[in-house]
């Protein structure tokens, strides 16, 4: 199991490599100047050259990924010489000191995001930490509803093979698959929270945190998060209920099952004790998957809704070409996704030992 467990790990890394490699290439090649964005419109030559020396955009392309890669590394590599670039971004953050090879420091640190393009050199690392949990509420939300309703609906639907609820769920399935996240968040926010909103009392647009009239700080307004996760929800639960309905007739149809029938037991027995349980198990790939997804997901969903998460800072990221804040959602998103799918990859390979010998 631990061969199994550190192979899994392995992968992750190595995709995670890939990952940072096609960040960095893609937004390495995109047009415009990164120091000219840093200085806006104050520029002279001379600070020019010092900002692109500064934070290296003077080197190759070679070079400055080495540099990104050293700073994404918890174990990084410092010149002592202050006019280089690592001796400069080591003073950015805290770090713990191993050892000294001639003139190289070698140290212990988190990874290191960058500051951001336009935001008076804030770090890419706080700005992500005071938004992500807010998209995390969000997506926890929708993912609960998705599970909650998918599974209710996949059991009814299966229930009801061929009749007029099965085909109902399975246009409905249809529908959520097909409509965009971002034409549902439109829809959603108009006709509950402008059309319908003296029997709602949902607002169009809305964070989690907002300012208390009085003065008296941020409150909490639990209601704002109804209408961004049922929207972020509906395509998970088209999901999960059809993967419910297609497992579920598959073990119904088993001869453990006929014995149970055969026994007495009742269909609500059969299902709750025996059928649901092992019908799940592509339910559970599905969900894990799409969590992750939401992550991402969530950015158009946010911006509509005004959502202070995110997903609504990568859009403003996109508009003013702050590329460090861009670059590091991006990679902070993909090391959920890939640090979940190495658990539930464990998980199956301690339920099911045949996937580990797989």
């Amino acid at each position: 199991m631990l061969s199994y467990i550190f192979q899994k790990i392995f992968y992750g890394f190595l995709t995670l490599f890939g990952v940072v490699t096609v960040i960095f290439l893609l937004f390495s090649v995109l047009p415009g100047d990164p120091a000219r964005m840093m200085l806006d419109q104050r520029e002279d030559s001379s600070q020019l050259q010092a900002i692109k020396h500064k934070y290296g955009f003077d080197k190759s392309l070679s070079l400055q990924y080495v540099y990104y890669l050293n700073d994404l590394s918890p174990l990084s590599v410092h010149s002592t010489n202050p006019t280089d670039y690592t001796y400069f971004n080591k003073q950015k953050y805290s770090a713990i000191k191993l050892f000294r090879i001639v003139d190289f420091d070698f140290v212990i640190k988190y990874p290191y995001l960058r500051t951001s393009f336009q935001r008076n050199g804030q770090k890419v690392s706080s700005i992500i930490a005071n938004t992500l949990p807010n998209t995390a509420i969000l997506a926890v939300a929708a993912i609960s509803i998705a599970i909650v309703l998918g599974i209710i609906l996949g059991i009814v639907s299966a229930l009801t093979k061929d009749t007029f609820f099965d085909r109902s769920i399975a246009i409905f399935s249809t529908l959520g698959m097909s409509i965009p996240s971002f034409f549902s968040a439109i829809l959603f926010a108009w006709f509950f929270g402008f059309v319908l909103h003296k029997y709602t009392n949902l607002q169009m647009t809305g964070s989690l945190y907002e300012v208390d009239d009085f003065g008296r700080g941020l409150f909490i307004q639990w209601k704002n998060l109804i209408l961004p996760a049922i929207v972020l929800g509906i395509r998970p639960l088209a999901v999960v209920s059809q993967l419910t309905r297609s497992a579920l007739l598959e073990e119904l149809g088993k001869d453990y099952i006929l014995t149970a029938k055969s026994k007495g037991l009742s269909d609500y027995n059969i299902i709750k004790r025996h059928a649901l349980k092992n019908a799940l198990n592509p339910v559970i790939t599905a969900i894990s998957g799409w969590f992750a997804s939401l992550l991402a997901g969530a950015v158009f969903v946010e911006y509509i809704f005004n959502w202070n998460g995110l997903g609504k800072e990568i859009v403003f990221a996109l508009n003013t070409l702050d590329l460090p804040i861009i670059m590091g959602s991006v990679l902070v998103i993909a090391t959920m996704f890939i640090i979940i799918n190495i658990f539930v990859d464990v998980i199956y390979g301690w339920l099911d030992p045949r996937i580990r010998t797989n």
